[in-house]
């Protein structure tokens, strides 16, 4: 599995709403792509003009064709098209997945699965 995970700061901080409002039909669309398990571009509530990343595919493979696809070449020209002053996104293989809490509620940075 591949997470990305990151940050995108808009030059004008006040155009962030109207940005994340334009994506959402790429995101929709984005989601329906074979091995996307989740795709999100969504406001910081903190930070002014930014944009929080966080996207889940199942392999390399599926990652790879949507790097390749329309939904992720349109997406791309919109949001520079918003005016970008920094990118901070990363990608992640992870070998483990399990719930933060157990069948008791309990929060735990274990990983049942593979301990």
């Amino acid at each position: 599995m591949i997470l990305i995970a990151g940050t995108i700061d808009l030059a004008d901080p006040a155009r962030r709403d109207e940005c994340v409002a334009a994506t959402v039909p790429l995101q929709e669309a984005s989601r329906a792509e074979p091995g996307c398990l989740a795709y999100v571009f969504a406001a910081d509530p903190v930070v002014a003009g930014r944009i929080v990343v966080f996207e889940e595919w199942a392999d390399a493979a599926s990652l790879e064709a949507h790097f390749r696809h329309s939904n992720y070449l349109e997406n791309r020209r919109l949001l520079g098209g918003f005016g970008i002053a920094s990118i901070d996104v990363w990608k992640h293989r992870t070998d483990a997945r399990d719930r933060v809490y157990s069948p008791e509620r309990v929060p735990s940075a274990r990983f049942w699965s593979v301990e």
